[in-house]
């Protein structure tokens, strides 16, 4: 992997003079494709249909610090605990077309008084995966995080090895900070985590790319999109 270099910017002591950030309610956000509800145990038999069974499913779980689960009743039991979690704020994404739960993600890292959150706990079904809703609903978070609650700072932060997801980081908008290295033991292997954020003046830009790339014109009759977000995104 070609090693990134971090996103030029700024070194400040500027005063601040902005309150504190909301603190993310348990409450749904409304996307445009998805719906994000408040993760509750009744997601769960859709949630572990679509991300347990086959080796596609699998991969959801190949960087995260849990699963795939042996059974059901394991699966419940992760849910049950995730869903009565404030930090990280666990939701479920759900197609608003169908209502089918189809993937996780969360607030976490809630500092209000710094306003920093991170966004991260993200997996996606396949059916999910590559397709205008896994970015509607990181996009509903942004925007919720950044113009709801007042957030400075969003960050995101994956396992340094995960090149989709530190290529997701890019195309979402966010610059490259750094390697965190000899940072986390996961599943009792180390783990240095890439480091990735996006700031309150970086935010205006990123919001309009969003809205150009999810309008319908930026879709042909197949589905295809005629702008990437990458592109749109790119420094």
């Amino acid at each position: 992997m070609t090693e990134e270099k971090p996103r030029p910017r700024r070194l400040s002591e500027d005063p601040v003079e902005t309150p504190p950030a909301g603190t993310p309610a348990r409450a749904a956000i409304e996307g445009g494709y998805t719906r994000l509800e408040p993760l509750d145990p009744a997601h769960g038999e859709s949630l572990f249909a679509l991300s347990h069974g086959d080796a596609e499913k699998a991969r959801i779980w190949a960087y995260l610090p849990y699963g795939p689960f042996d059974d059901r009743a394991a699966f419940s039991a992760w849910l049950e605990a995730r869903a009565a979690s404030k930090d990280p704020l666990f939701f479920a994404v759900l197609d608003r077309t169908t209502g089918r739960p189809e993937g996780v993600a969360s607030y976490l890292n809630i500092v209000p008084a710094n306003a920093s959150i991170e966004i991260g706990h993200i997996w996606f079904a396949p059916v999910m995966q590559r397709s205008p809703k896994s970015t509607d609903a990181l996009y509903a978070m942004m925007r919720h995080a950044m113009d709801d609650l007042g957030y400075r700072r969003l960050e995101w932060k994956c396992n340094a090895a995960n090149a989709k997801s530190r290529a997701a980081a890019r195309r979402l908008g966010f610059g490259y900070e750094g390697v965190f290295f000899r940072h986390m033991i996961v599943m009792g292997r180390n783990r240095d985590t890439a480091w990735y954020s996006l700031l309150d003046e970086e935010w205006p830009r990123v919001r309009a790319n969003f809205e150009a790339w999810l309008a319908p014109e930026n879709f042909d009759n197949a589905g295809r999109q005629k702008t990437s977000l990458s592109e749109l995104n790119a420094p």
